[in-house]
């Protein structure tokens, strides 16, 4: 018997996936979660086999809930729900430890199987979702990536540097190869570059 949290905003999905996993075999859904940090809280919480969560969440996205997951419990299995696979994602996603990845387009059946699999100790990354994250065209380097992602959010260059530990100085010099890489005029240009390239 796999157990599992299922996190997405979505309700007609979760909670079609939360009464078609059952029936497709020995899978117990032990809670479900609207947003990011109701996820955390029940995968705190019920401590389940595998933690289900959409990649993207109102507040806490998937990726802020798998950082903040992984930080009271390292060794929780995840299978992240993907509809926009972007190759900047998954590769965070990989990085934070990340097990699985399932386009939100599969069938119930499949899903379960892939629980299995991840229940076993095993990975498991949907092919079509692994031909996305393959296509790196970005010339940005993860640290220009992290000041362009705060820039983003709207921090200045005194919050991105306490928020990365840097200097102020590097964080200038970092989003100044940044726009240059990008051929932009300033780091929200910069920024906005990123995005409509699905590299952040």
């Amino acid at each position: 018997m796999t157990t599992v949290v299922l996190a997405d905003d979505e309700v007609l999905l979760r909670r079609a996936l939360a009464a078609l996993l059952p029936l497709e075999g020995e899978v117990t859904v032990l809670a479900e979660a609207a947003d990011g940090r109701a996820a955390v809280e029940a995968t705190l919480r019920h401590r389940p086999d595998v933690l289900v969560v959409d990649l993207e969440m109102p507040g806490l996205d998937g990726l802020g809930t798998v950082a903040e997951v992984r930080r009271a419990l390292p060794a929780q299995v995840i299978l992240m729900l993907t509809r926009h696979a972007r190759p900047g994602v998954l590769r965070r996603a990989l990085r934070l430890g990340v097990q699985g990845f399932v386009s939100k387009s599969a069938e119930p059946e499949h899903i379960t199987r892939v629980l299995r699999t991840l229940h076993e100790g095993k990975r498991w990354i949907d092919p079509d979702v692994s031909a996305l994250a393959l296509v790196d065209d970005c010339p940005l380097t993860e640290r220009e990536l992290d000041v362009l992602r705060a820039t983003s959010e709207g921090y200045s260059v005194a919050e991105i540097a306490a928020q990365l530990h840097l200097a102020e100085g590097t964080v200038r010099n970092y989003l100044s190869n940044a726009m240059r890489k990008t051929q932009t005029r300033t780091r929200h240009e910069a920024a906005r570059h990123a995005r409509e390239h699905d590299w952040l």
